[in-house]
């Protein structure tokens, strides 16, 4: 009996049919074309989110220097920061042209398109609210309004 199911085994054939494994290309093809689009932003969203933070944190940066400076004028280049300080892809700036106002600028890294976003920080008076907004608009994190 065991001889039997021996010869019964090696003398089918087993395996694939070639329109088998074509249906399974296809498949693989078609949830591929639906998920690519979606993950080739998320490094520019990344990038753009750094940027953001970067913002905020030299924000945090200022008033503390402002609160015993009483001037934003002599923060604009805080030490000891943690930042990449600069003008540059992935750097953040600050400027101050009187003792109640500053602008913060931060840059994003290059992103697929050789295009970096910029993140803006401006506060206009003493007390007052400070506005957010970013170029180019609408895309990245970047949304079609222009604030963030």
């Amino acid at each position: 009996m065991l001889r039997k199911l021996r010869e019964r085994i090696q003398s089918e054939e087993s395996g694939f049919t070639l329109i088998e494994l074509l249906v399974v290309i296809l498949i693989i093809g078609i949830l591929a074309a639906i998920a690519l689009p979606a993950f080739l932003g998320q490094q520019e969203k990344g990038q753009d989110a750094d940027a953001k933070s970067n913002a905020r944190n030299m924000v945090s940066q200022v008033e503390s220097c402002f609160a015993s400076e009483q001037t934003y004028q002599n923060c604009t280049s805080p030490a000891n920061t943690g930042l990449n300080i600069g003008t540059g892809a992935g750097q953040v700036s600050v400027a101050s042209s009187a003792s109640s106002n500053y602008t913060v600028t931060a840059t994003s890294k290059a992103s697929s398109g050789g295009s970096n976003h910029q993140f803006v920080i401006t506060k206009s008076s003493l007390g007052g609210a400070s506005t957010r907004t970013c170029t180019p608009a609408g895309n990245g994190g970047c949304p079609s309004g222009g604030t963030w």
